[in-house]
């Protein structure tokens, strides 16, 4: 869309929506602003804490009963980990789960060294995990936002675990006006878009309205994950490149993309 010269970085004079709520967006914004593009922050997710805390509470006076604590997203470390620090010291003998990069790197920054990850940042391959499979007879505690899939809790019980959940925050979709991204599509100065999350892009294509849905519907979008790939494709969107997970990943397949149609 947008014209450079012949010399420009792949980046340079692209501009990029990034979708990714406020708290999480700003590693992304770095590294597409690091290439050169112009970062757009459109997030389509607000994280807001729970109304009621005290079943959370309840949960983190009592890790000591738990063998391991799985954190689902980075906002749930943050907003568990300045909970669990006001009320108490993490127990030694219990293992820490991170279901993605960002996760853990946000639980090292809270100051907890050992953590397990999966090399692909999801629940499915969590599951996967040796530490995952034989957990007959032991107690997880899972943090999480308000509703999250079942599938990882489910099928941790399946495997024989007593599992409970920690809803310490909860996603809305916030109220953004649309109006100037729209305005920046007729502009032709938006040329790809990020979503990181199902929900995500469908509070996108629900606040862009019917003119901006069309313009969505022509701009490359970035998905780290085939299910959100599966949910672009079930809103009509057909211009979709499938991404490794976390920042630095996204990123370069964004360079990648525009090297190659450069």
């Amino acid at each position: 869309m947008t014209s450079r010269g012949a010399a420009a970085r792949p980046l340079d004079g692209r501009g990029i929506v990034v979708t990714r709520p406020a708290e999480q967006g700003t590693e992304l914004v770095r590294l597409i602003e690091g290439h050169g593009g112009r970062a757009i922050a459109f997030p389509a997710i607000e994280i807001r804490d729970v109304d009621d805390p005290a079943r959370v509470h309840a949960l983190i006076d009592r890790l000591e009963s738990f063998h391991a604590a799985i954190f689902i997203s980075p906002n749930a470390v943050n907003k568990a980990m300045r909970a669990i620090v006001a009320r108490r010291v993490l127990p030694a003998a219990l293992s820490i789960v991170a279901i993605g990069g960002g996760s853990a790197r946000e639980l090292r920054r809270h100051g907890v060294e050992t953590v397990i990850v999966p090399e692909r940042y999801d629940s499915e391959s969590l599951l996967e995990l040796p530490e995952m499979k034989d957990v007959g007879g032991k107690r997880i505690v899972i943090f999480r936002g308000e509703g999250g899939r079942p599938l990882l809790g489910d099928a941790l019980i399946a495997r024989g675990a007593a599992v409970e959940y920690a809803e310490c925050y909860r996603r809305i979709k916030p109220t953004l006006d649309a109006a100037p991204l729209i305005a920046a599509w007729s502009r032709d100065e938006i040329d790809g878009v990020v979503a990181t999350s199902s929900e995500g892009l469908r509070n996108v294509h629900e606040m862009l309205g019917t003119v901006g849905r069309q313009q969505l519907a022509g701009t490359p979008l970035f998905v780290p994950h085939a299910r959100i790939e599966a949910t672009a494709r079930e809103l009509g969107l057909a211009s979709i490149v499938l991404t490794q997970p976390g920042d630095e990943a996204i990123a370069a397949a964004i360079v990648r993309h525009f090297a190659a149609v450069a």
